[in-house]
C-alpha cells in the first residue's frame, strides 16, 4: 500500500459538509455519480463494521415499524373504494425506517454491496450483515404481527383485509411471479437508497421515499418484511403452516427483492461510474482485499480496510527478525519501544514497526470528513517524532505507520496477517487496545489463530535485570526462554528459572527442570523448584525478588483471556515487577479454522 498522509474528499452527509469553494466556481446543484457512490460507501463502512447486537436491535426497530404500514392499509381498504386513496398511507413505514435510520434487509442490497464490489469488505462479511439485518427484521415484523392479531387492533374488516394479503401472495400468486414482483421492488427501495445519497436536504428525501414506496401498494408488489409480517399474520390468525408461508411466499420474495437491489440497481450504478469513482473517497490508496480475502474473508485474511493506513509495501527479507508495536498513545508506551528495540538489537537484521492505531468513531461526521482524518494522521506523525528518536538509539530498522479504523483491537491482527512479523510487542492496560475489541467473528477464533508470535508487557518500569521465568514446558515457555535470553544478551541481566510441581515430586521437578534448561540454552541460570503445588503464591513469592516476571499462556491462550477479561493470574497485579506474558504462535489448518472449536485444546 501506498505511502499517504490520509484519502483526500469528503464523504459528508450533506451539503454542509462540501468543500467551501473558489471564488467564481460554479457549485454544482446536484451530486455526480462518483459523488454519489462515494457517500454510500463511506456509509457501508459504517455498517459492515457494526456489531452484531447493534445491527440487530436496528433491524428488530424497522421491523416492527413495518407492521404500521400494514395496519394502516389493512385500515384503509374498507374505508375506501379507491386504491389509490387505500395505499396513500402505506409508506409511512418505509419513511419511519429510512428517515429514521433504521436497519432494512432491502436497503442492504446496495451499500454493502458496493464496499463488497470495490473490494473493500469480504462477501462473508456481507452475508453476515445480510444474515442479521434479516433476522432483526424478521424477529420485529413477527413482534408486530403478534400484537395486530392478538391486541384487538384491527377492526373486524381490516383484520380479514390483513389475512386476505398474505392469502393472495400464498395461493394466489406463483413464486415466478412473486420473484418478478420481488424484483421490481427491490430494484425501487435500492434505487431509493441511491437517490437518498443523491439528495441534498431532508425534505427531498422524504418525497422520493414516499412516491416510490407508494408504487408496491399500487403496482401490486412485494416486500419481504411486509410479506413475512403479513404471513405470520395469517400463521396465528388463519391456517397457514410456516414452511408453506416461507417457501410459496417469503423466499421466492426474499430472493426477488435480493436480485432486483443488486443486481438491477447497484451493479448497473456500480459501472456507470468512472475508474476513479475511489479516487477522492476515503479509501484512496487503500489496497483492496485479495480475491482470495474477498471471497473467504477472514478465513483466508482480512475481511475489512482500515479507513486509512499509513504502511508501505515492503519486500520482507527472509533473513531479517520484524517486529511489529502496536501502540494507542505514543506518549505514553515508549517503554513498549524501548523494550522492542532492545530484543530486535540482538538480531543480525533487527527490525522494529511501530503502528499507531488511532480508532475513529463508528457514527460521526468528523470520522467521514477528509481533512478531519488529514488531521489525525498529521498529529499521529508528530507524536511519532519522539518514538523515531528512540530507534535512532539502537542498531535496528526502524519504520512508523498510522492506522484509523473503527476497530482497534482487529487491526493488530489484521497488520500481523499482512506483515507476517516474528514477533508483536503490546501493552496491558485497561483501557489500551482491547477494550474496543469488537471481532467480526467470535474472539476466540481471533485470538487463538496468532499470525506471529505475542508478547503482551505489564510495564513497571521495564527493569530487566533480575528476570524470573517460570516454566511447565510448552510453546509459550519456549518463548520466554527465547525473550529472556535476548534480553540478558543487551542488558547483562540475570535469569532465574522456577518450576512449580505437584507436592511430593521435588525430585521430578529438579530432573525436568535441569534438562529443560540445556535444551533451552540456559544451563548456566539460577534454578528453583517448589513442590507445593501452589503456582500463583510461588511466583508472587519469589518474583519479590526479582525485576521481570515472565509468565506463558496455557490452556485458553493469554490473548483470549485478556480481550475476555478472564485473566485469573493474580501475580500480574499483585507483584511490583514489570511483567511480560508470552504467546506462540498458532498453526491451524483451514479445516481447524472452519469446522474447530475456536479455541486452544487444553
Amino acid at each position: 500500500m501506498a505511502d499517504s498522509h490520509g484519502p483526500s474528499g469528503s464523504a459528508g452527509d450533506g451539503a454542509g459538509d462540501e468543500e467551501v469553494p473558489v471564488s467564481g466556481e460554479v457549485v454544482p446543484d446536484k451530486f455526480s455519480s462518483d459523488e454519489v457512490f462515494q457517500r454510500i460507501v463511506a456509509d457501508a463502512d459504517h455498517e459492515i463494521t457494526s456489531g452484531a447486537r447493534e445491527l440487530f436491535f436496528s433491524a428488530l426497530a424497522g421491523g416492527f415499524a413495518i407492521t404500521i404500514t400494514l395496519l394502516v392499509y389493512a385500515s384503509m381498504v374498507p374505508k375506501t373504494e379507491s386504491k389509490i386513496l387505500a395505499a396513500m398511507l402505506y409508506p409511512i413505514g418505509f419513511i419511519y425506517i429510512i428517515i429514521g435510520g433504521y436497519q432494512l434487509y432491502t436497503e442492504n442490497t446496495l451499500p454493502p454491496v458496493a464496499l463488497t464490489l470495490e473490494r473493500l469488505a469480504s462477501i462473508p462479511a456481507l452475508l453476515r450483515h445480510w444474515g442479521i439485518v434479516a433476522a432483526g427484521n424478521f424477529a420485529g415484523g413477527a413482534i408486530g404481527a403478534i400484537v395486530l392479531a392478538y391486541g384487538g387492533v384491527f377492526s373486524p374488516e381490516a383484520a380479514t383485509v390483513a389475512a386476505d394479503l398474505a392469502t393472495k401472495g400464498v395461493y394466489e400468486t406463483s413464486n415466478l411471479e412473486l420473484f418478478f414482483k420481488g424484483a421490481f421492488a427491490g430494484l425501487i427501495v435500492a434505487g431509493v437508497v441511491w437517490m437518498n445519497f443523491a439528495a441534498r436536504d431532508t425534505i427531498t428525501r422524504l418525497a422520493v421515499v414516499y412516491l416510490a414506496f407508494l408504487c408496491i401498494p399500487l403496482a401490486n408488489l412485494f416486500h419481504v418484511v411486509v410479506s413475512f409480517t403479513e404471513a405470520v399474520y395469517l400463521m396465528l390468525v388463519g391456517d397457514l403452516g410456516f414452511l408453506l408461508a416461507m417457501t410459496d411466499f417469503v423466499i421466492p420474495v426474499m430472493l426477488g427483492n435480493t436480485v432486483g437491489g443488486v443486481v438491477l440497481v447497484t451493479i448497473v450504478n456500480y459501472y456507470q461510474t468512472t475508474e476513479d469513482r475511489l479516487a477522492t473517497a476515503r479509501f484512496e490508496h487503500v489496497r483492496r482485499l485479495s480475491v482470495r480475502e474477498w471471497l473467504l474473508g477472514n478465513l483466508a485474511g482480512r475481511s475489512y480496510v482500515p479507513l486509512v493506513d499509513t504502511v508501505e509495501d515492503f519486500v520482507r527479507d527472509p533473513e531479517s527478525y520484524r517486529v511489529l508495536v502496536p501502540i494507542a498513545n505514543p506518549r505514553t508506551e515508549s517503554g513498549l519501544v524501548e523494550l522492542a528495540c532492545t530484543l530486535a538489537s540482538t538480531r543480525k537484521k533487527g527490525t522494529v514497526h511501530v503502528a499507531h492505531v488511532v480508532q475513529a468513531p463508528k457514527q460521526s461526521k468528523a470520522a467521514d470528513d477528509r481533512r478531519q482524518r488529514e488531521r489525525i494522521v498529521e498529529e499521529s506523525s508528530t507524536q511519532l517524532e519522539d518514538i523515531e528518536r528512540i530507534g535512532e538509539r539502537y542498531d535496528v530498522t526502524f519504520e512508523t505507520s498510522t492506522i484509523v479504523s473503527h476497530r482497534s483491537f482487529e487491526e493488530v491482527f489484521d497488520r500481523a496477517n499482512r506483515t507476517r512479523p516474528d514477533l508483536v510487542l503490546m501493552n496491558w492496560e485497561k483501557h489500551g487496545l482491547w477494550a474496543s475489541a469488537r471481532a467480526e467473528r467470535p474472539l476466540a477464533e481471533l485470538t487463538n489463530q496468532l499470525p506471529a508470535d505475542f508478547l503482551v508487557v505489564k510495564d513497571r518500569g521495564g527493569d530487566c535485570s533480575r528476570m524470573l521465568v517460570p516454566t511447565a514446558g510448552g510453546p509459550a515457555s519456549d518463548l520466554s526462554a527465547e525473550i529472556a535470553r535476548g534480553l540478558r544478551e543487551a542488558t547483562g541481566g540475570e535469569i532465574t528459572l522456577l518450576h512449580v510441581a505437584d507436592p511430593g515430586q521435588q525430585e521430578a521437578g529438579e530432573a525436568f527442570l535441569s534438562e529443560w534448561a540445556e535444551g533451552h540454552d540456559l544451563a548456566d541460570a539460577t534454578r528453583i523448584v517448589d513442590d507445593s503445588g501452589d503456582i500463583e503464591g510461588v511466583i508472587e513469592r519469589e518474583a519479590a525478588d526479582h525485576t521481570m516476571v515472565m509468565l506463558g499462556a496455557t490452556e485458553q491462550g493469554i490473548l483470549a483471556r485478556l480481550v475476555t477479561d478472564s485473566l485469573h493470574l493474580n501475580v500480574v497485579d499483585d507483584v511490583d515487577s514489570t511483567v511480560l506474558l508470552t504467546e506462540r504462535e498458532t498453526d491451524r489448518s483451514f479445516t481447524e479454522r472452519l469446522f474447530g472449536a475456536g479455541r486452544r485444546n487444553k
